[in-house]
C-alpha cells in the first residue's frame, strides 16, 4: 500500500501532469495564435452542409489542437446567432475526430527529443523579436514540455508495478468496463482536458500496469467527460447554445453504449488494424534494445490506444452525421423553454444572393428597417424605464443592445461583399446610405444604453429629480422618440418628402436640450437642484440630443442625401 502513497509517485504524478497540461496549453495558445482570426472566420462562414460544418470541426481542432476551444467557440457563435443548432452539431461532431490528433501525436516515440524541444522552444520564446517565432517557440516548448511531462509520469509509475492493490484496482477495470469508462469520465472532468487523460492512460499502459481492454475503457470515459467543458461554456447562453452543448454529450454517450455493447469487436477491429500486441511486455535485455525508442515497457500499446481514440470518434461521426437533425429535435425536447434564437441572428440577408446585387440591395434594405424597428423599441422601453424604474426592463434592452450591435456587424459584411461586386452607380450610392443608416442606428443604441445606465446610477444612488426636472427629461425623451418613429414610417413607405420635417424635429430637439440645461442652470444658481443630481440631468440632455442627431443622419440616408 505504501508504493501508492509515495513521494515518488505523488511528486512525480503531479509534476508530470502540471508539466502535461502546461505544455498542452501553450502549445494549443501557439497553434492558435498563429493561426489568427482565420479560424473563427472559416467557423462563422460555415453554410447548412453538415458534411462541410465535420470537415471544418477536425481542420480547425487539428490546426489549433483544442477541441475545447473548438467547441466554446462553436456555442459562442451559435449564442451570437452566427451558427445554427444543425450546422453546429456538425462542427462538434468534426472537433471530437480532430482532437483524437494529440493522442496520435504522442503515441510516437520521440520523448527523447523532449528536452532539446523545452530548449529550442524556450529560446525562440525568450529572445526573437519576431512575434512570429514567438508563437513557433511557444509551439516547440509546449510540444517538449508535453512530452517531458509524460516521461515524468511513466517513471513515477514504476513503483506501482510491484503493487498487488493497484494490480487488483486496474484488474476490475478490465472485468468491468463500466467502471473504466466512469473512471475515465471523471478523470477528464477533474483535469478538465482529454488529452491529459489520454496521457495518464498511455503512461499507465506503457508502463505495463493496465491492459489494452481497461486502456479502451478509460478512452471511452474520456470521450464522455471532454464534454462537459462544452456544457460550461453553455452557462448562462441561450437556449440553441445549451442545446448544441447537451448534443455533444448526447452522441458520445450514445457512442460510448453501443460501444460497450460490441466492446469485444471494436478491440478485435483496432488490433487488425494496428500492429504489433498491445499488450506486448519487454522481458529481457535484448528485447529492450530492440525496442529502445518505445516510450514505456509495451512497445505497441501507445499506437494501439492512440487509434482507439481516433477510430471511436470516426465511426461516432460517420454513424451520427446522417441524423444530425435527429439529434438537434433530441436537443430540442430535453432542453426546453421559450425560443428566442431567431432575433439574435439576421434574417433577410444571404451571401448566396451577392451575385444578384439587385436582389442583394434589397436584403439589406429589409434587414435594415429590422435594425431600426429594433432601435425603436429600445428608446421606447429606455423612456418607459426611465418614468416607472423597472428593473426587469434592463434584460431586455441589454438583449436589443446586442442584437443591434450583431446586425450592424453584418450588414456591414454583407454590403461590403456586395460593395466589392459589378455593381450599378445607383445600386453603389445605395450601399453608402445604407452604410450610414446602420451606423447611426447602432450609436442610437450606443445612447439608449448610455441613458439606462444613468438610470440605474440615478436609483442606486438613491438620487431625485425634482418635479420638474422629471418632466423636462419625459418631454425630451417624448420628442426624440416621435421624431425616430417619424423617420422609420418614412424609411417604411421610402418617402422622400420628409426632409422640412425633419430638419423641423432636429432643431425643436437641439433647441429643448439648450432651454433644458439653461433652466437646469438656473435652478442650481437658486439652490433648487443639487450638483449630483444635476450631472446626471445634462447626461441625459446630452444623450436624447445625440439620439435626435443619429435619427437626422438617418433621415438624410432616407432621402440620399449621405
Amino acid at each position: 500500500m505504501s508504493a501508492l502513497i509515495s513521494q515518488q509517485l505523488i511528486f512525480g504524478l503531479l509534476g508530470g501532469l502540471g508539466m502535461f497540461l502546461f505544455g498542452m496549453k501553450i502549445m494549443s495558445e501557439g497553434l492558435q495564435k498563429i493561426a489568427g482570426d482565420r479560424m473563427r472566420k472559416i467557423l462563422s462562414a460555415l453554410t447548412t452542409n453538415r458534411l462541410i460544418g465535420a470537415l471544418v470541426g477536425i481542420a480547425v481542432t487539428a490546426i489549433i489542437q483544442s477541441s475545447s476551444a473548438t467547441t466554446v467557440m462553436v456555442v459562442g457563435f451559435v449564442n451570437a446567432g452566427l451558427l445554427s443548432l444543425v450546422q453546429s452539431i456538425g462542427v462538434v461532431l468534426g472537433a471530437n475526430i480532430g482532437t483524437t490528433i494529440t493522442a496520435q501525436l504522442i503515441a510516437f516515440k520521440i520523448t527523447k527529443f523532449a528536452l532539446p524541444a523545452i530548449g529550442i522552444g524556450a529560446g525562440f520564446k525568450l529572445f526573437s523579436k519576431n512575434r512570429k517565432y514567438v508563437y513557433i517557440g511557444e509551439i516547440i516548448l509546449g510540444f517538449g514540455l508535453l512530452f517531458f511531462g509524460l516521461s515524468t509520469m511513466k517513471h513515477a509509475f514504476n513503483p506501482l508495478k510491484t503493487s498487488e492493490e493497484f494490480r487488483q484496482l486496474f484488474l476490475l477495470v478490465g472485468d468491468y468496463k463500466l467502471l473504466g469508462v466512469m473512471i475515465g469520465a471523471l478523470l477528464t472532468v477533474i483535469v478538465q482536458s482529454s488529452s491529459a487523460t489520454i496521457g495518464i492512460t498511455l503512461a499507465l499502459a506503457s508502463s505495463g500496469l493496465i491492459s489494452f481492454e481497461a486502456s479502451v475503457a478509460l478512452i471511452l470515459g474520456e470521450n464522455i467527460g471532454t464534454t462537459i467543458t462544452a456544457n460550461l461554456a453553455a452557462i448562462g447562453t441561450n437556449l440553441a447554445a445549451k442545446r448544441t452543448a447537451f448534443s455533444h454529450f448526447l452522441f458520445n454517450v450514445l457512442g460510448v453504449l453501443y460501444m460497450l455493447i460490441l466492446f469485444p469487436l471494436f478491440i478485435k477491429f483496432i488490433s487488425s488494424l494496428t500492429p504489433g500486441d498491445a499488450d506486448f511486455v519487454i522481458q529481457t535485455q535484448a528485447q529492450a534494445d530492440s525496442y529502445s525508442s518505445a516510450i514505456g515497457d509495451k512497445p505497441y500499446i501507445a499506437r494501439h490506444i492512440a487509434n482507439t481514440h481516433t477510430l471511436f470518434n470516426i465511426i461516432n461521426t460517420l454513424i451520427f452525421l446522417p441524423f444530425i437533425g435527429v439529434l438537434a429535435k433530441i436537443s430540442t425536447l430535453v432542453i426546453r423553454g421559450e425560443e428566442d434564437m431567431e432575433t439574435f441572428q439576421v434574417k433577410f440577408i444571404d451571401d448566396r444572393v451577392l451575385n444578384t446585387p439587385p436582389v442583394a440591395i434589397g436584403q439589406a434594405r429589409r434587414e435594415t428597417k429590422r435594425m431600426a424597428m429594433i432601435a425603436l423599441e429600445m428608446v421606447e422601453e429606455t423612456n418607459q424605464f426611465l418614468e416607472d424604474g423597472d428593473f426587469r426592463r434592463i434584460r431586455t434592452l441589454e438583449k436589443k443592445e446586442e442584437l443591434v450591435d450583431i446586425l450592424q456587424r453584418e450588414i456591414m459584411d454583407f454590403l461590403v461583399k456586395l460593395s466589392q461586386k459589378s455593381i450599378s452607380t445607383e445600386t453603389s450610392e445605395s450601399i453608402g446610405s445604407l452604410m450610414n443608416m446602420v451606423n447611426d442606428l447602432e450609436r442610437i443604441g450606443d445612447h439608449c444604453e448610455n441613458l439606462w445606465e444613468l438610470g440605474v446610477r440615478k436609483a442606486e444612488e438613491k438620487i431625485t429629480f425634482s418635479h420638474m426636472g422629471e418632466h423636462e427629461v419625459a418631454n425630451i425623451a417624448e420628442k426624440t422618440l416621435q421624431f425616430l418613429r417619424f423617420v422609420i414610417d418614412a424609411m417604411e413607405s421610402e418617402d422622400k418628402t420628409i426632409g422640412p420635417k425633419s430638419i423641423e424635429y432636429e432643431d425643436a430637439i437641439d433647441a429643448l436640450e439648450e432651454g433644458l440645461r439653461s433652466n437646469h442652470i438656473a435652478r442650481l444658481n437658486t439652490g433648487e437642484c443639487a450638483v449630483q443630481p444635476g450631472l446626471i440631468f445634462i447626461d441625459m440632455l446630452h444623450s436624447y440630443e445625440k439620439i435626435g442627431d443619429h435619427t437626422f443622419n438617418v433621415s438624410e440616408a432616407v432621402l440620399g442625401h449621405k
